[in-house]
């Protein structure tokens, strides 16, 4: 008798499978048991070092009553709280409505090299050309990594890295000045006056 004959069998098919999927989909897209867990321990992992770092964080109480080791604490927290949830979903059934993987095959690893380059550039030159110049060409060169990702058929002509550029300084000015004129903390620019 053939599978299709067999009312069953293809009750127990049509169950198993998204409406419209192939045969074999759920182990095709979906992540093992062990995987899942995996990912769970790997967050209580991150927690337990947030908390081992907040410890030496002094405690003392600054501005509004909040002492500076307040936030890695609640990051901690969180962060532990969503890998016991991660890790209670892996051993109770599997993650729940999981959708199947609608990206790439394959991650492109020129964005990723345009991007990182973007971050290095930033670190390396933000103590000589200032925030506002160094966090620029970081914004102008990860979006180049971005737009090349997506497939943007313009993403190195002039025009558009005049854009970023631009739009990389009408970010950086703004939170380098609120930071400068308005909270009196220092970041690294180009000028003494604290607008640059």
């Amino acid at each position: 008798m053939s599978p299709m004959a067999d009312p069953h069998a293809a009750a127990g098919t049509a169950a198993n499978n998204p409406a419209g999927a192939e045969p074999g989909f759920e182990h095709a897209h979906q992540p093992s048991t062990v995987a899942q867990l995996a990912v769970g321990i790997a967050v209580l992992v991150v927690a337990g070092l947030l908390s081992w770092g907040a410890l030496h964080i002094p405690s003392q109480a600054g501005y509004s009553g909040v002492g500076p080791d307040f936030l890695p604490w609640l990051a901690a927290c969180v962060l532990g709280l969503c890998g016991l949830w991660l890790c209670w979903e892996a051993l109770s059934g599997g993650y729940r409505h999981l959708d199947a993987p609608d990206g790439a095959q394959h991650g492109d690893w020129g964005a990723l090299v345009w991007v990182c380059a973007g971050l290095l550039i930033n670190a390396a030159l933000i103590t000589t050309l200032g925030f506002i110049v160094s966090c620029t060409l970081c914004y102008a060169v990860a979006t180049q990594g971005l737009r090349r990702a997506s497939g943007q058929a313009h993403a190195g002509s002039a025009r558009t890295i005049g854009t970023d550029l631009f739009t990389g300084a009408v970010i950086s000015a703004p939170v380098f000045w609120t930071f400068t004129q308005f909270l009196a903390i220092n970041l690294p620019g180009l000028t003494e006056t604290g607008w640059l």
